[in-house]
């Protein structure tokens, strides 16, 4: 279906390509997971497939790329879009229309089918991704993630031969990712649909893909059965973790195979129970000082109620995720917090509100980060950027910079900011926006697009910020980060907060938000890596089955993946 003829590709004023001399072949009805560090090359990779490089991004390609018998070479974008459906980063900037229902037929009027074909494929594919009820509402009213399904939807309803996915689930809540990825796998298991998707948050795919691509970011596409290549690869979900510290030949795809790998083989550990919750969770805290109060706060727009009438107390030195659904509340949560949206009810920051003070002391009370970091961009390079963020906080000369150096993330300083990939986008964002040192850092999905090495690092500059005093809150649909992360977590749903306790209780005892170590040793409370290595070496007697932030078992140090030794090459992995 799909076919790389030694396929070189140089980004414009490059002096070295992203990718060299690439030659596979991706097979019909095949799901093949497209791997890398952030910046090596996948988006540019996805791009060839639809025609979108050479034809659109200003990039030179070498060598042939086929889909379906039709080179990109001499067929442009508009020629491919019968067979090649595409899902970029961004699904707000693909909209062209302004309601639900309108975007997902949008395709098939370009492509001149009947109407009566289409209202029955809008319906179809409506019900396929769950978003009937959003029919009619606005796109630019919508969460990130359900933009995000909408997007993938408006793809399939024009029904193509490929389907090609620039971090599907990103915005997604792991619910709502696990029905989005049940219903592509539906159709590539029953009428063949080809799929190639790259993703950072490995753990929720892996377990579907047939195949793999790896890019380490020397030009090289290395490529094989999916387990293969997770065993050679720079990017290590937990499962991949876990069969590295435990000495595992084969990469178990899915929970279920690690834990009949532990059932069948072991080893057997012997770890503490997960906490039986016999009463709402409630968060106590551990003496910090209150750095923020909300006291009915309620977030409205027009008809709909975001955030309805929630009760908090924020304390200072302390991580708090932010989880729910897609449309829960969670980001107007943040935007209200910062006073960036019109909203009621009581909100003190260090004794003022930040809906009343002037732009510079509200940098000071509470900073965030966007779901869409480019929405603060707007000077012509890196550098400018940084030097700004310097200014507008009052700070010393370099201090974005050296932010920016500590997410792992030191990009050229005459870049241009629109020439970066999404990651290094919001990892500019995060510098920029730390810089200035607020009580309160609101961060809304920082993880989107950021690969497992930066989000290790982002976790140990949150530490840093909780350790100073701030309060760190993570609006995060990333179970996996919030286990690394945070100490408390809180629950909303339909604007209400449905549960405030500590993560391993909060996390523990929920399918939906889990961490994957957590779901292979239920029904024990371990959540990550690190701590089945500590309790497998003996040390894991002061393992308690509930936990209070300022009394956790495990130091930040520990909390960190283990190093894994990489594998040499199977025999059926080539690059």
């Amino acid at each position: 279906m799909i076919h790389f003829d030694g396929v070189s590709i140089t980004q414009p004023d490059a002096s070295e390509p992203i990718i060299s001399d690439a030659t596979f072949t991706i097979p019909d009805g095949d799901l093949c997971l497209v791997m890398g560090r952030t910046g090596t090359g996948k988006s540019t990779l996805l791009g060839a497939v639809n025609g979108l490089v050479p034809h659109a991004s200003g990039a030179t390609l070498a060598g042939e790329v086929t889909v379906a018998s039709r080179s990109t070479r001499t067929h442009r974008p508009r020629d491919l879009a019968d067979v090649v459906g595409w899902v970029g980063q961004n699904p707000l900037a693909g909209f062209v229309t302004d309601v639900v229902e309108d975007e997902v037929a949008y395709g098939m009027e370009q492509l001149g089918l009947s109407p009566s074909v289409m209202r029955k494929r809008v319906e179809e594919t409506l019900d396929l991704l769950g978003i009937a009820d959003l029919r009619r509402r606005p796109l630019v009213e919508l969460s990130g993630g359900q933009q995000q399904r909408v997007a993938i939807a408006s793809v399939l309803a024009a029904q193509p031969r490929v389907l090609v996915l620039d971090e599907p689930t990103s915005a997604l809540d792991p619910t709502a990712a696990q029905d989005v990825l049940a219903a592509i796998t539906t159709l590539v298991h029953d009428v063949g649909l080809t799929v190639v998707l790259a993703e950072h948050r490995l753990e929720r795919v892996m377990q579907e893909a047939d195949t793999a691509l790896w890019l380490p970011g020397d030009g090289r596409v290395v490529t094989g059965p999916a387990a293969d290549v997770l065993a050679i690869a720079d990017t290590s979900p937990p499962l991949v973790e876990l069969a590295a510290v435990m000495g595992w030949a084969e990469i178990p795809l899915s929970v279920r195979a690690a834990r009949r790998r532990i059932r069948d083989r072991g080893p057997h550990i012997s770890l503490p129970p997960a906490p039986q919750l016999r009463e709402a969770l409630s968060w106590r805290g551990n003496g910090e000082p209150v750095v923020a109060e909300l006291r009915g706060l309620r977030v409205r727009y027009r008809e709909v109620t975001a955030v309805d009438g929630v009760d908090l107390d924020l304390h200072g030195g302390t991580t708090v995720a932010l989880m729910g659904r897609n449309g829960s509340g969670k980001s107007s949560l943040l935007w209200a917090l910062q006073g960036a949206v019109a909203s009621s009810g009581r909100i003190r920051v260090n004794g003022s509100d930040p809906r009343r003070v002037d732009d510079d002391e509200a940098r000071r009370l509470v900073s965030l980060v966007p779901q869409s970091p480019a929405d603060l961009l707007y000077l012509a390079d890196v550098d400018a950027e940084c030097a700004q963020a310097d200014k507008e906080s009052g700070v010393p000369e370099g201090t974005a910079r050296a932010i920016l150096q500590r997410l792992d993330a030191d990009l050229p300083g005459d870049r241009n900011t629109r020439d970066l990939s999404e990651g290094q986008r919001l990892a500019l964002v995060l510098a920029i926006q730390l810089a200035a040192s607020p009580r309160i850092v609101c961060l809304d999905e920082p993880t989107r697009g950021l690969d497992y090495a930066m989000k290790h690092e982002l976790t140990r500059i949150i530490a840093s910020m909780a350790s100073d005093g701030a309060c760190v809150v993570v609006s995060t649909h990333d179970v996996e980060f919030a286990a690394q992360t945070a100490q408390r977590t809180i629950v909303l749903a339909e604007g209400e907060v449905v549960a405030d306790g500590t993560t391993r209780a909060v996390c523990s005892s929920s399918p939906s938000f889990a961490p994957q170590v957590t779901k292979v040793f239920h029904p024990s409370a371990v959540m990550t890596v690190a701590e089945v290595v500590q309790a497998s070496s003996g040390n894991a007697s002061s393992f308690p089955a509930e936990t209070t932030v300022g009394a956790l078992p495990f130091s930040e140090a520990d909390s960190r993946s283990p190093v894994v030794t990489r594998r040499s090459p199977r025999p059926g992995v080539t690059s």
